[in-house]
């Protein structure tokens, strides 16, 4: 019998973990995940013996402590422009609050030496308006791949006394019961007053399952699809360094669609990521000089949501990426003047290029993947782009594809993240409600706040 269980231990269960611990110390508190602990997430392609995704399971990349964003680039953007919606639960100045404060945490657990960016004052935002493209507001903390993988160690440090962490532990069931809830899992049972879910994107099915089960609303999101640009650092270089991370936002002519870059890793690396046997392309950055690249990469995305008759957004993202899975046996790889001269890339091309690729992708035909009116509005994008970083148009450039990024369907959710069960909160990316390592921190830390004050109370109802 548990105070708490937390299920996931990916970043919004990370920092639930930390704030019970913080609010309420000697709470019995369970955290279950069905990947590894940190220090055995390795992913076996390095590239000589193992060069292309082979399927592992769980995927260490995207299951396990951390979450999927433990091999990320570690970038904290905090903002309420971008990276969830949490401000409409919480209210723009709590959600702010709260990730200001998940700052505090990363930089006193071992992000001291890393830089803040912001875009605050930047002439970008004007060159940016004369060319049709609109700069988001943010400020950024960039911990890096390998600050970031410390900063998670030192967390786990201060809480394995503390917290029961159940490793390689897939929980199949959870029941909600007159004293609280029970989550099942090969081996055993646990039960607990209050339950915390924080499964992240890669536990979209599993949340579905559970939304069914217990007849907890949802409603559909939106998938983003797109690819992930490579190209010469010095290219963007004026940007990266002035502001690490910029989120920019193009409508394209023809379509009035928006397309938007995300997560820019200045000098770093594109790297596979394995989403429930998916292989799509993402992108890692790192603190340490003797790590970084002469590349930059980042994506370039565009939303897309459906309705009636059509609901299934992540199906559809699914698919493309399937296609470009079964032409390529994995990503696909394209340069940009091959694509625009309607011929595919070849082995020899790729070799050929001035801009040498950081992942070891198959060379191909991106318009044989994406839907035209995606194509064309990347297409579309990459030429505003190069009105502020001339040279993003060149030929060499490389596309990889394809990148799509899965939101789970949004779960219906009260004021302080629960569900309509009491005691039953849903956090982080696995809720549709946040889409980033900042957003679903924070969400972590509101709701633990949450049932601190019912603890302190003494009662358990949603007035708590």
């Amino acid at each position: 019998m548990y105070d708490v269980i937390i299920i996931g231990a990916g970043p919004g269960g990370i920092f639930s973990a930390y704030e019970l611990t913080q609010r309420c110390p000697g709470l019995k508190i369970a955290v279950f995940d069905a990947g590894h602990s940190l220090e055995r997430r390795r992913c076996p392609i390095d590239g000589v013996k193992v060069k292309s995704c082979i399927g592992c399971k769980p995927c260490s990349i995207m299951n396990g402590f951390g979450g999927a964003g433990a091999f990320s680039d570690g970038k904290y953007n905090i903002t309420n422009d971008f990276g969830g919606t949490l401000y409409e639960y919480i209210g723009r100045e709590k959600a702010l609050k709260l990730m200001h404060y998940v700052d505090e945490i990363n930089v006193r657990y071992g992000g001291g030496g890393t830089k803040m960016y912001s875009t605050s004052g930047t002439a970008l935002k004007t060159l940016c308006m004369q060319n049709s493209l609109q700069l988001l507001e943010a400020s950024v903390r960039h911990l890096g791949t390998d600050i970031n993988y410390v900063v998670l160690q030192n967390i786990y440090e201060a809480l394995k006394d503390k917290v029961s962490f159940f490793f390689d532990t897939r929980v199949q069931k959870l029941c909600r019961t007159e004293r609280g809830y029970v989550a099942s899992y090969e081996g055993g049972t646990a039960e607990s007053r209050a339950c915390i879910i924080s499964v992240g994107r890669s536990g979209s099915k599993w949340m579905e399952s559970i939304c069914d089960q217990l007849q907890i609303k949802t409603k559909s999101n939106r998938v983003d699809i797109g690819v992930r640009v490579e190209l010469p650092a010095a290219i963007f270089a004026h940007i990266t360094d002035e502001l690490y991370e910029s989120k920019i936002v193009y409508r394209t002519k023809k379509f009035e669609d928006n397309v938007r870059t995300f997560c820019m890793n200045p000098r770093g690396i594109v790297v596979n990521e394995n989403t429930n046997g998916i292989i799509t392309v993402n992108g890692h950055s790192f603190e340490d000089e003797a790590k970084k690249t002469e590349n930059t990469n980042f994506a370039l995305l565009v939303s897309k949501h459906f309705s009636e008759p059509f609901k299934d957004s992540n199906g559809y993202g699914e698919s493309i990426a399937r296609l470009s899975n079964m032409l390529g046996g994995g990503v696909i790889v394209q340069r940009f003047g091959d694509l625009e001269r309607g011929r595919r890339s070849t082995k020899k091309r790729i070799e050929e290029s001035t801009v040498h690729p950081t992942l070891a992708a198959t060379p191909g035909d991106l318009s044989l993947v994406l839907p035209k009116r995606v194509l064309d509005g990347i297409i579309e994008m990459i030429y505003a782009l190069d009105r502020i970083a001339p040279g993003t148009a060149n030929d060499d450039t490389l596309l990889y594809g394809v990148e799509v990024k899965f939101y789970n369907m949004e779960v219906e959710l009260d004021e302080n993240l629960e569900t309509r069960h009491e005691g039953l909160f849903v956090i982080g990316d696995g809720s549709g409600v946040t889409h980033s390592l900042s957003h679903a921190s924070a969400s972590g830390v509101y709701v633990a706040q949450c049932i601190a004050k019912r603890l302190a109370a003494g009662v358990a109802s949603h007035e708590g």
